[in-house]
């Protein structure tokens, strides 16, 4: 057991060493701007940008249009799969997959093609932006509503929400949501971390995304883009962390709303 211990502390120490060593590098270089003195001068070089203040507002904007776009397409068509339509889910999970087997660019060239001329003229519009990023972020949203769905009895929350006279509606945004909380928080951080990075969609329709941003800045500086990668890890635990956070106590809302249906 105790050699077994050993070896288990050992891999995570390398483990460690191996994951922050890059990230401690990254941020003692992002210090150095000013010679032979640390300082967050890169930082505020970063954060006084107007380019970076307007990429980073664009694409929080279209994380917020992805969320809620993929959020009324998947959530209902997880549910009536699960619910009435059991049998298409291995249908579901090959489709749901297929993003991570087709290429972004392949994706945004379709896209291209599709919607540049008449009568859908979509390509100059930031709805076919969104439209590419609810595919891309389809595999961790649908398998995040996916795993709730497994966790809780669908069945019998719809027939006792039916009991109670519950139209579909009602069933579905004040028994099933609440229900799903957890999970929808884990895709919806997902789906901002997948936006918030994004290149090859943004940048292939000439949008001024915070990916674009990212990319033409490391090209021509070198502390600032330590600097921003940093901002960005930061961002990232900071979502993983409120996720835990607001997930905690998930039990109990659908009951609650039910028992507000007689």
């Amino acid at each position: 057991m105790k050699k077994s211990r050993f070896w288990s502390w050992l891999i995570v120490f390398l483990g460690g060493i191996y994951f922050f060593l890059p990230l401690y590098a990254t941020l003692r270089f992002s210090l150095m701007m000013k010679k032979d003195v640390l300082s967050f001068m890169a930082y505020e070089q970063v954060l006084h940008d107007p380019k970076f203040l307007a990429a980073f507002t664009f694409s929080a904007k279209m994380a917020v249009f992805t969320i809620l776009a993929s959020l009324v397409l998947i959530v209902p068509t997880a549910y009536w799969v699960h619910l009435k339509l059991p049998k298409l889910r291995p249908v579901m999970e090959f489709i749901t997959m297929l993003p991570f087997v087709i290429p972004a660019i392949v994706l945004v060239f379709g896209l291209i093609r599709s919607y540049s001329k008449p009568p859908i003229l979509l390509v100059s519009s930031p709805v076919l932006l969104v439209a590419a990023y609810v595919v891309l972020a389809l595999p961790y949203m649908y398998r995040s509503v996916d795993v709730g769905l497994r966790a809780i009895d669908v069945r019998a929350l719809t027939e006792a929400a039916q009991s109670l006279g519950a139209g579909w509606f009602r069933i579905l945004f004040q028994v099933i949501f609440p229900n799903l909380r957890s999970a929808l928080l884990g895709g919806t951080f997902l789906t901002f971390a997948i936006v918030i990075g994004e290149l090859t969609v943004a940048n292939s329709l000439a949008w001024k995304a915070l990916g674009p941003y990212m990319t033409q800045l490391a090209g021509m500086k070198a502390y600032e883009p330590a600097a921003l990668a940093v901002m960005s890890f930061i961002l990232t635990w900071a979502s993983i962390a409120l996720l835990q956070f607001l997930g905690r106590g998930r039990g109990g809302a659908a009951p609650e709303n039910m028992a507000g249906m007689h």
